[in-house]
Parts: structure tokens; C-alpha cells; sequence
């Protein structure tokens, strides 16, 4: 690892021994190694903290004590990150395949951009596909394509450090939301990666809370957005989840 390294990937977990292990196999076998591995957790009672430290993945720091939260502990992990891009992997979820880093680390050195982005799938708890996301990353990026909702997962969308803000606490359950938005409003330049980059485990925080999210996000919308233009922008929500609903 390089003393400024490419990546900081950041995991965060709380009691998690049942489903830490795949994401960091998952990082582990990585074909492009140069990134830091910076794992948060909230000072678990379980032997998540000894399955980190057994994976004995190079360059990781381990932090066990009390937060306020999952997005108090991102907040951690973006104070100690020295990568130039942020790469936030939650306990269960994993990078797709070996050289998914290096697929991101090309577009990189391709391009410089502020922020790169691509697909997800979700999975069960045996890593078996269930799903594509019902929302797909477009191939062009700007803040207003976010007023649809949020067409990348958070942890396909990775974020240049310099332009990366805290996440604001007062949101509990969408502040990834609130904060991919105001990285695009700073971001110059977003690429695409035409991958699937992402595993997304679906019995994660926000799945199991998905009406307060909902809430919250509509609540962000609102916010960046307009209160009219969202309401209305609503019902045609409503109506594309009849029709995926009908057709499934």
C-alpha cells in the first residue's frame, strides 16, 4: 500500500459474526491491492472484531467502541481514510469479483473523476443472487438524476475523499442519500463502470427499516428538490411500483 493508497474501503459493523466473513473474503482476493481497509465497529459483543483481525487482510485498522449509529461511524471512518476515494462496504455486502478494484482503479487513471459509480445486484444470506436492483445507475450522473431516487446503491458509488462531507446525523436511516447528493453537486466529473461492482446483502439496516427510509428520503427530495415537484414525482413512483409489482 502506497502511503496515500488509491482506495480506503470502510466497513462497519456491530455484532455482525454472521455476516462479516463474505465481504472480507471478498477484499481479500482482490487483484488490486493498493487500498487501506478501515473497519468501524460499534464495540460488538460478539467475535466480529476476532474474524476481522483472523482475515489478516494487509493494511487494517480495526476501531471497537460505542457510536451513535451507522452513519456516526461512517463519519469515523471518512476522519481516519487517507485513500483518494471512499469506498463505504457494510458488513454482508461484497465487491462482485477479484478485479472489481481494478475495473474502478482503471477508470480512475482513465478519467480523474470526482466520483465513480456502477451496478449492484442484491443477494441472500448464501450469496445467491435474488435480484437486480430495481433501480439502474444511468451511464451520465448529475445531482438532478438522484430526484428519481437513488439510481446508484451507496456502496457502488465511490467518492473522491477531497469532496466527500460528513454525513449529517439527523437523518437515521437515509443519510447515505442526502450525502451521494451533495457529492454530486460538488463532483465536476462522475464515470461509469459498465459492472456489476457490488453484492448487496438484503437484510441490511435500511431494508429492515425501509417505511422510515422512505420518509426520510422523501423528506431529502424535498429538501433538494421542491416539495410540488416531489409530491407529484411521487405518483409517478407509485405507479412504477403497481406496474413492477403487476409484472413480477
Amino acid at each position: 500500500m502506497s502511503v496515500n493508497p488509491v482506495f480506503s474501503i470502510i466497513t462497519i459493523t456491530f455484532n455482525a459474526e454472521s455476516t462479516v466473513r463474505p465481504t472480507l473474503e471478498s477484499i481479500k482476493k482482490q487483484t488490486f491491492t493498493d487500498f487501506e481497509y478501515l473497519v468501524i465497529d460499534g464495540n460488538s459483543s460478539d467475535n466480529t472484531v476476532s474474524i476481522v483481525n483472523d482475515a489478516h487482510i494487509p493494511c487494517t485498522t480495526v476501531i471497537s467502541e460505542p457510536d451513535k449509529g451507522l452513519y456516526d461511524a461512517m463519519n469515523k471512518g471518512i476522519k481516519l481514510a487517507k485513500g483518494q476515494y471512499l469506498i463505504f462496504l457494510n458488513a454482508g455486502d461484497a465487491l462482485h469479483e477479484a478485479d472489481t478494484l481494478k475495473y474502478v482503479s482503471d477508470a480512475i487513471k482513465k478519467n480523474n473523476p470526482d466520483i465513480v459509480y456502477g451496478q449492484t445486484i442484491i443477494v441472500n444470506s448464501e450469496r445467491v443472487k435474488i435480484a437486480n436492483r430495481h433501480l439502474t445507475a444511468p451511464e451520465h450522473l448529475t445531482a438532478d438524476s438522484f430526484k428519481n431516487g437513488m439510481l446508484v446503491c451507496h456502496q457502488a458509488f465511490i467518492a473522491r475523499r477531497d469532496i466527500a462531507e460528513f454525513y449529517d446525523l439527523s437523518y437515521r436511516f437515509s443519510a447515505d442519500y442526502d450525502w451521494c447528493i451533495r457529492c454530486l453537486k460538488k463532483s465536476r466529473k462522475n464515470t461509469y463502470v459498465d459492472k456489476v461492482l457490488i453484492d448487496y446483502l438484503s437484510e441490511g439496516v435500511t431494508t429492515k427499516n425501509f417505511k422510515k427510509s422512505l420518509r426520510e428520503r422523501y423528506s431529502i427530495m424535498c429538501k433538494y428538490y421542491g416539495t410540488l415537484p416531489t409530491a407529484f414525482r411521487h405518483i409517478g413512483f407509485l405507479f412504477r411500483h403497481l406496474i413492477r409489482k403487476i409484472t413480477h
